[in-house]
């Protein structure tokens, strides 16, 4: 997820924000009103998206954004902050919100760690997907010449996989380098 979004917008380190029952401008306005101007924005999928950049330096703006205000009653959103601490290379974070209020937090990280109003709100998916439960450990992670770490990349895609599938989610269009993978 961070490579593609670095690919396609600079070295930005952005939001990606996925909303449904709400509108394009409300959702870019409300955005901006954070101090969250959108690098691009679009439809698809029964969603509107906008990508924004994760932090305003210029207002010197580093805190986790509170995405409540641009989620009103009958809306959703599903946020994936790409770079919750690009320098220490955290992994991704996936926040998913209903009628203003947070129903599941968890970092790409630590899948076991889920918050919100209803930290179980993915786990069937999670667990069929065998990212979470029983089979999610790694098999080798005992082998001396075993480094976990170098397939955490392709966890975290099938980890993305299985949130856009169950939501449904539009691919936000990419760079073409990107693109051609």
């Amino acid at each position: 997820m961070t490579k593609w979004t670095q690919d396609s917008y600079g070295h930005h380190e952005v939001n990606v924000v996925f909303a449904r029952g709400t509108s394009l401008d409300a959702l870019t306005g409300g955005l901006r009103e954070l101090a969250r101007v959108p690098l691009d924005h679009g439809e698809g999928n029964g969603w509107i998206w906008a990508v924004h950049d994760m932090l305003n330096a210029d207002i010197e703006d580093y805190g986790p954004i509170d995405y409540r205000r641009v989620c009103p009653d009958g809306a959703e959103l599903v946020v994936i902050v790409t770079e919750p601490c690009s320098p220490k290379g955290f992994p991704p974070d996936f926040d998913y919100y209903r009628d203003g209020r947070l129903i599941l937090h968890f970092s790409f990280e630590d899948l076991g760690q889920r918050v919100g109003d209803d930290p179980d709100h993915l786990s069937p998916e999670l667990l069929a997907a065998n990212l979470i439960g029983p089979d999610a450990y790694c098999p080798h992670a005992d082998d001396d010449d075993h480094a976990c770490w170098e397939h955490a990349g392709d966890d975290r895609e099938q980890l993305m996989k299985v949130i856009a599938d169950f939501y449904n989610l539009p691919s936000p269009p990419l760079a073409a380098e990107v693109t051609a993978r």
